[in-house]
């Protein structure tokens, strides 16, 4: 044992919540005052403060660096799909297939199902495009417009959009934030969208359900204006437009079945994506390898259709991956002078059961985004605290990765102070807590989760079988991915619990 593991202590209470304090005074600050700024230098500046704490704990610079940068390492894969999905959001804008998504879609507009129409559409976009931010700047933009002519609450509209467009982004393989929840908890892109249908889809449902009662009896007209304006600007601008520019859509989908690795399948729907663009749309080799990098451009006096348009490439993700390499570090710094352990450790002490796991992964996920003021550390901070937990009780990597984003993904729009709020509102003109009441979708998935967990419904195993809703057994399709070590501890878990008959068996 080195000397510095001799002196080296967990802070207490006030010493660990001081980092966090000064992030949180940072960002309230930038969000009352109307500062404007991006998270990434407060986010770096806290590092430098938890640092200072974990030298007053006797902890070395050489130690906190190193444990910064291994967070890092863990989530370099996410780092490398951020970009690749850059170009990929390139790939299918040039090629016409996001426009097509809208330009359909909007056609199947109608009065009576306003709400639960956009909130599906959002859904469906989201998963096309893997940004929540997108939609919203997008048909977030032209649905606002539209309901407010049939008389709607904004706060009602903005929080169908914000529904269905953060569902969408929490399926989508296109999303960073369902890339990075799926490689923090170290477990398969796939695995985890999988695993994300038992809690995320019935939810949905529900808010969809809830929207109709509200549409039904809220909704007299219309002017269709804004959405014919974006649907003739989309046929005019690009040389072909019909149905088959969805099929890259239904290639997703196909990818995510055969579990076709993240990386490869990124590239090779890219690829597609350029294939389509030179055939159909008339693009060059130089074009796409522009489009790839710099993301595909036009020129446009309609607002919504040069924002729906101009955007993607690799160089799109890099105000991203910056935010995740600075969040990433700070959350293996606090990780190692033991932060978040001495504030909420004690909880996990207390653990003993898989609903009281879920419980602890959600409230945590939730305090680190409303005090971190940024998902990224939602979905980082819990998985590196709490992995092995689920290890240790048999279950599966995806169902951590499956609660971080029921928890942490949907609750960021809700905090006015994020970067996901302050943005959301900001674009829909709505303040963050008039909407929240209405993201009936963001509210009910962690509640959803929780509340079928507590009767040992929507479990997920190491062996890959699972519980239904009602909480009866079911063989699976195999195991998650989860690192070879930890495989093992978790299968050795399961069987010793199912032979002590804590656990049903198959």
């Amino acid at each position: 044992m080195n000397e510095n593991a001799k002196v080296a202590r967990l802070p207490n209470k006030l010493e660990a919540l001081i980092p966090i304090i000064f992030l949180l005074a940072v960002m309230i600050s930038n969000y009352v005052f109307g500062w404007g700024q991006d998270p990434h230098i407060p986010v770096t500046l806290s590092c430098g403060v938890a640092m200072i704490i974990g030298r007053i704990c006797g902890y070395t610079y050489k130690d906190m660096l190193a444990a910064g940068l291994e967070a890092v390492n863990q989530s370099l894969e996410a780092i490398i799909i951020i970009l690749l999905v850059g170009c990929l959001i390139g790939s299918f804008t040039a090629c016409g297939t996001i426009p097509a998504v809208v330009y359909y879609g909007l056609k199947l507009l109608s009065p009576g199902i306003f709400l639960p129409f956009i909130t599906l559409m959002c859904a469906v976009v989201g998963i096309a495009l893997g940004s929540a931010w997108t939609v919203s700047a997008t048909l977030g933009i032209a649905f606002m417009a539209i309901g407010k002519t049939m008389g709607l609450n904004p706060a009602l509209i903005a929080g169908a959009i914000l529904s269905g467009a953060c569902c969408g982004d929490k399926f989508s393989p296109l999303s960073d934030s369902t890339n990075l929840a799926a490689g923090a908890s170290q477990t398969g892109l796939f695995d985890h969208v999988g695993a994300m249908v038992t809690t995320t889809f019935p939810s949905l449902v529900i808010a969809i359900i809830i929207y109709a009662f509200f549409s039904f009896s809220s909704v007299n007209s219309y002017d269709p204006t804004l959405a014919d304006n974006l649907s003739a600007e989309i046929v005019n601008h690009y040389n072909y437009m019909s149905p088959l520019l969805l099929i890259p859509i239904l290639m997703i989908i196909i990818v995510a079945v055969i579990k076709m690795p993240a990386i490869p399948s990124i590239v090779l729907l890219s690829l597609v994506g350029c294939i389509f663009a030179a055939v159909l749309q008339g693009a060059g080799i130089a074009d796409c390898i522009r489009m790839l990098h710099y993301g595909y451009s036009a020129e446009s006096q309609n607002e919504l259709f040069y924002t729906l348009v101009n955007r993607g490439g690799m160089d799109s993700m890099l105000w991203t991956n910056n935010l995740v390499i600075v969040a990433v570090a700070f959350g293996g710094i606090l990780q190692k002078i033991g932060a978040i352990e001495s504030i909420l450790g004690h909880l996990i002490n207390k653990v003993k059961t898989p609903f009281q796991l879920v419980f602890v992964t959600l409230i945590t996920s939730i305090f680190c985004i409303t005090t971190m003021c940024d998902q990224y550390l939602g979905l980082i901070i819990p998985s590196s605290m709490y992995k092995d937990n689920y290890d240790q009780m048999g279950l599966g990597r995806n169902m951590l990765s499956r609660t971080l984003e029921d928890g942490g993904t949907l609750w960021s729009p809700l905090v006015p102070w994020s970067s996901c709020g302050s943005y959301h509102t900001s674009v829909l003109g709505v303040p963050t807590l008039s909407y929240l009441p209405y993201c009936f979708m963001n509210l009910i998935n962690p509640i959803f989760a929780l509340v079928t967990a507590s009767w040992g419904g929507n479990i997920l195993f190491a062996d890959g079988s699972r519980t239904t809703f009602y909480g009866k057994l079911k063989k699976g399709r195999g195991p998650a991915g989860a690192p070879e070590e930890a495989h093992e501890i978790a299968m050795k878990a399961l069987i010793e619990k199912r032979k002590a008959g804590i656990y049903k068996s198959l």
